[in-house]
């Protein structure tokens, strides 16, 4: 497997080959310069058929139900005659080598299908963290056919806006009781969100559950408008039942047409296109620097200086960049 070139793993990606896309994704996600090397050329070969899918995020607090809303949810869409790639967030993965690398145990009943694809991402050492894996990730499944792509954050507090910028639809998920639940709710989570669920909402719960979509739907009125146009909407939902999972699949089919429409979708995907460059360019130039030396001495008596409060940051930066650039 090793031995194979970056076409041969193309080949197998646009045929389908489950352990070459799995393969290929290890590639992406390894810091070795070999590895690299090759998973470039991979997504190289990839980007002209890459693009062409619906990317979702989802979010909510621990017990909102994102596991169980996902399989039932991932069921309906493949019905629909989709092709669905699910991958998972989890920015302590750096630590634990891969804390979530179970999620097939947690959607037992969706991993069964032969048009489903689950992928944790672990972030290890790859340039950019887990946000850039990612990225890169989807790409490649996209190149394999997966027109529908279901990005699930792990970390609480912490993912939220890296999948918003990967992704261009992005669905908050919360519990009946929402009155306390919004006061745990950072603001920007709600800004964020394009599409609002309330899940659980069966049995004895649905009373609750109204109540919470009128308390959110007010709370949303002191938002400003987004710039793609579209109104959050607040819905209720049931994973367990099935209740209200395909309006919530036409909703997000809504979502991707009316931005389509307006040329929001496009801007969005350019923007993050280029957000990814400069991103990357960034952390490179770092990384290069890093490696140098004379670059590493300087910026440790520098950095001396700075903690001695003996030298502004900014002047300090400055002072060591004088040292490598000329006008």
């Amino acid at each position: 497997m090793e031995n194979l070139s970056a076409q041969q793993f193309f080949e197998g990606i646009r045929n389908g080959d489950t352990v070459l896309i799995a393969r290929a994704i290890t590639l992406l996600e390894s810091a070795a310069s070999q590895h690299r090397e090759k998973a470039l050329a991979i997504l190289q070969l990839c980007l002209p058929y890459s693009g062409n899918s619906l990317r979702i995020g989802i979010t909510g607090a621990p017990g909102v139900g994102k596991s169980s809303m996902i399989e039932t949810l991932g069921k309906h869409i493949v019905a629909q005659g989709n092709k669905l790639a699910v991958l998972a967030i989890d920015p302590s993965s750096k630590k634990t080598k891969g804390s979530i690398l179970g999620d097939k145990t947690r959607m037992q009943e969706l991993a069964k299908y032969p048009e489903v694809f689950i992928r944790p991402t672990a972030s290890g050492e790859h340039l950019g963290g887990v946000a850039a894996a990612t990225r890169e990730t989807i790409l490649l499944l996209e190149a394999a056919g997966f027109n529908t792509i279901l990005v699930e954050t792990v970390g609480v507090g912490q993912s939220e806006t890296a999948v918003h910028d990967i992704t261009d639809v992005f669905l908050l998920l919360l519990l009946a009781g929402a009155g306390d639940e919004l006061q745990g709710i950072k603001r920007g989570i709600m800004e964020m969100a394009d599409i609002i669920v309330i899940n659980k909402a069966d049995g004895d719960n649905i009373p609750k559950s109204k109540i919470a979509l009128g308390e959110v739907t007010r709370a949303l009125h002191i938002f400003q408008e987004k710039n793609s146009g579209w109104n959050t909407s607040v819905d209720l939902c049931s994973a367990a039942t099935g209740a209200g999972i395909p309006e919530l699949w036409d909703k997000l089919n809504a979502y991707k047409n009316f931005t389509a429409e307006n040329g929001y979708f496009t801007k969005k995907r350019k923007e993050q296109f280029l957000h990814w460059f400069h991103e990357y360019l960034n952390l490179a130039i770092l990384e290069r620097f890093s490696k140098n030396a004379d670059f590493k001495q300087k910026l440790s008596t520098y950095t001396q200086r700075v903690e001695n409060a003996e030298m502004l940051p900014p002047a300090a930066v400055q002072a060591l960049l004088d040292g490598f650039f000329t006008s």
